[in-house]
């Protein structure tokens, strides 16, 4: 694609990077057939070559977002299946980051909709908050119809319905410490991120992480200092926080580096994983954390990646339960993991079966089932008609944001990977599912 910045616009390294990424851009269209928002609406601009077309009149022209591109860059699920798709490897994540970023800085959102996008900033990230917020959610409920009726405040009724009727109690696994590794043969030495929205909403997904790394001899630091990846505010435009949250997790893990090492960074939300393994790419500019940024990046990985790379026993019961296996976008095109969730289900003893239309989106992308509640809607259902026809007793996934989502539509349970291996290795088993195999050993 041909662009036309000024000298004066590009020694703006932001605007440099884009530049960059849209010369790349062919307009071949392939990124129209696997883009969610285009499938289902059937508007160009709602796909990522029409963003592209959009984001780059907008930078060229060095003016302020007006409401077209607001409305559709908003609609984008940031799901980066067009990436996948790409043939010309455009970076279309780094691309619409930036137009986020500039939409945040030069347009004036309706009322209603800076009030919602800044409180989601002020209590997602927080766990505190978050819990605060989930149990009073229920004095919102009897209003929820209410709410849909006024389209400014389908936002609100779209974050009641999602909200839990109870909340699990908060883990003490997730208090800063060393959870040893079982056995007389250390195998490794990784640090855990206990995140946000997950640790309020499922907090046994780390816990099962932790209880089965460390019978398999591996050591597992919670760090002291960590918090939010910031994902949710780079996904709304908000760099500062975003940045500041990134640097909080990388001094936090890079005192954990320089006391005795690690071999990994364990991820178990791969929302998380993508924005994690970014770092090194947000940072890049900053001298004082280029370098360690860029180091975490590498560390990084999800624990279905992380445990690929041990030599894992036989399974200590072998399930032989039908698992649906919905891939996270965040986990196949974000991180590029497609195999290694499915193999180690198989290996251990659950019959793996996918989904048609597996590189679509849930709808969850974050905080998008809450700002564009209709279109999420349309592609939760979407989703599990498609998991339905599997005829799987369970879906597995490895996002807390595609749990609460699919959950929220599906009759099957819908758990976390890694409490299905978990149960396969030696752990209790996740509420819901069935035992069909044999046994291999207790």
């Amino acid at each position: 694609m041909q662009t036309n910045f000024s000298a004066a616009q590009l020694a703006d390294p932001d605007v440099a990077e884009s530049e960059r990424i849209l010369r790349k851009c062919v307009h071949c269209g392939f990124c129209t057939a696997t883009c969610p928002t285009y499938v289902t609406l059937g508007n160009e601009l709602d796909s990522p070559r029409g963003r592209i077309y959009l984001i780059k009149d907008m930078l060229e022209n060095g003016r302020p977002a007006d409401k077209e591109i607001v409305t559709h860059i908003d609609r984008c699920l940031s799901c980066l299946a067009c990436m996948t798709t790409c043939p010309s490897g455009v970076n279309y994540m780094h691309l619409v980051d930036h137009a986020r970023a500039h939409i945040q800085e030069t347009y004036k959102r309706p009322l209603l909709d800076r009030l919602t996008r800044a409180m989601l900033a002020a209590v997602l990230p927080y766990p505190s908050r978050f819990r605060a917020a989930l149990k009073v959610a229920g004095l919102g409920r009897p209003f929820i119809g209410l709410f849909e009726k006024l389209p400014a405040l389908k936002p609100v009724a779209a974050m009641l319905k999602l909200a839990p009727s109870s909340l699990p109690p908060a883990s003490p696994m997730a208090s800063p410490g060393t959870h040893a590794g079982q056995g007389a043969k250390k195998r490794g030495r990784v640090a855990i991120l206990t995140g946000c929205a997950q640790s309020v909403l499922d907090p046994a997904i780390n816990d099962t992480t932790i209880s089965l790394l460390t019978r398999l001899g591996v050591e597992v630091v919670v760090p002291e200092g960590e918090g939010c990846c910031g994902a949710l505010v780079h996904h709304m435009g908000r760099e500062a926080a975003a940045l500041a949250w990134a640097r909080q997790n990388v001094d936090a893990w890079t005192r954990a580096i320089e006391k005795r090492g690690l071999d990994a960074i364990i991820i178990t939300a791969s929302g998380c994983g993508t924005t994690i393994k970014d770092y090194g790419f947000m940072l890049r500019l900053d001298p004082a954390y280029a370098e360690k940024a860029a180091r975490v990046s590498v560390l990084a990985k999800d624990v279905t990646e992380y445990l690929t790379t041990l030599a894992l026993p036989e399974p200590v019961r072998k399930p032989g339960t039908v698992v649906a296996y919905h891939s996270a976008c965040s986990m196949q095109h974000g991180q590029k993991i497609t195999r290694e969730p499915k193999e180690l289900l198989a290996k251990a003893g659950f019959v793996v079966r996918e989904p048609r239309e597996g590189h679509l989106c849930c709808g969850s992308a974050g905080t998008y089932n809450i700002l564009q509640p209709e279109i999420s809607a349309k592609l939760r259902d979407r989703k599990v008609k498609n998991i339905d026809a599997t005829g799987a007793e369970i879906v597995a996934t490895g996002n807390i944001g595609c749990i609460t989502q699919i959950a929220s539509a599906a009759k099957l349970p819908v758990v976390h990977t890694i409490k299905l291996l978990d149960w396969a290795y030696g752990g209790p088993k996740p509420e819901g599912v069935s035992q069909r195999g044999p046994v291999a050993a207790e």
